[in-house]
């Protein structure tokens, strides 16, 4: 479906078409999966904080209290990583026109941020938990340990799963947006957090090396910190409208101009409001003004773009070049 507006001049030179794409029912229920999954991680580490606060207190262990702190501020974050996805599952306003989408990125922004600053942090305690060695009560950190890998495995498989159940039909879909890769590698850092602690408990409990525990700690650390700043790269890369990386404007551009009728393509622009929407815009001018040919041209453009993904295009028909402003744009 179209909408055609026509230059009112007396010697008409553009058509305006513009392509809206509506939601299908799969991606509802995706987006449906993916807020209830973040709902679940939220609640699940707030209950595991507090299981940690009265465990800590019952083993008289500060480092068990400590991370329960820990566990807190990932419930406080990924609450405001909720909300923020909730927020941008709004609809279009006179305000934001292209709906509210791009708020998910503020929280993978500052979820990245948080996973960096928690990594430096670790990074400092695995030092000197290596240096200096603290005798740690293996029993107790295991059985612990087996309950955190549990919690927040759990509720990483389900964000993974709400995110990644429903495939787009083309190749180049990507499944999850920013904010969830975020949350995820939030909770993959508890996950393999509590992994180390529960591969130290046994390997202490054995052969008495403490020192097992601070290496874990490091290798953690470097693994979260490639990972939030690959995400944080990513996401500031959106946000200053990069073209999307499955896209290659030569490429695609090329196989456009390739399109029978098509004399040229210019003002070429695509870029993605939160990860998983692309945006699109382009002039195409034709070989002649003939109207069948217009209207074979435009669905074969809009064919194309759509095996990348392109959600929402917006395609302007020319006639000639002589009076576009935006040729050399």
């Amino acid at each position: 479906m179209y909408q055609r507006l026509t230059n009112t001049n007396s010697d008409p030179i553009m058509n305006h078409k513009h392509q809206h794409s509506h939601e299908h029912p799969h991606e509802a229920h995706q987006h449906s999966d993916t807020k209830n999954g973040l709902t679940l991680a939220f609640w699940l580490n707030l209950i595991f904080a507090v299981i940690e606060v009265v465990g800590g207190i019952f083993t008289n262990s500060t480092a068990i209290i400590a991370d329960a702190f820990h566990d807190f501020i990932d419930a406080v974050a990924i609450g405001i990583a909720v909300l923020f996805e909730k927020i941008s599952g709004k609809k279009r306003s006179s305000s934001y026109s292209y709906g509210y989408k791009r708020f998910s990125l503020l929280s993978a922004l500052g979820l990245s941020l948080f996973l960096l600053i928690g990594a430096v942090f670790m990074i400092k305690s695995g030092i000197e938990s290596f240096i200096d060695p603290q005798e740690v009560n293996s029993v107790g950190m295991l059985w612990l340990a087996v309950l955190g890998v549990s919690i927040n495995g759990f509720a990483f498989l389900r964000i993974k799963n709400g995110n990644g159940g429903h495939h787009h039909h083309h190749a180049h879909g990507h499944s999850h947006n920013h904010n969830s890769k975020a949350i995820m590698l939030h909770l993959l850092e508890d996950v393999l957090g509590w992994v180390a602690v529960l591969i130290g408990a046994v390997v202490i409990y054995f052969t008495g090396w403490n020192w097992i525990d601070g290496l874990l700690t490091l290798a953690i650390a470097a693994f979260i910190s490639y990972n939030a700043t690959k995400n944080l790269i990513g996401t500031l890369k959106i946000m200053l409208q990069a073209v999307p990386e499955h896209v290659n404007m030569e490429t695609l551009t090329s196989e456009l101009n390739t399109i029978e009728g098509v004399a040229d393509i210019h003002d070429f622009h695509i870029w993605s409001l939160d990860g998983t929407y692309h945006v699109a815009s382009l002039n195409a001018v034709l070989d002649s003004a003939d109207k069948p040919s217009e209207t074979k041209v435009y669905t074969t453009i809009l064919e194309r773009l759509s095996n990348y993904n392109i959600q929402h295009p917006t395609i302007q028909i020319e006639t000639n070049t002589r009076h576009c402003k935006f040729v050399n744009c």
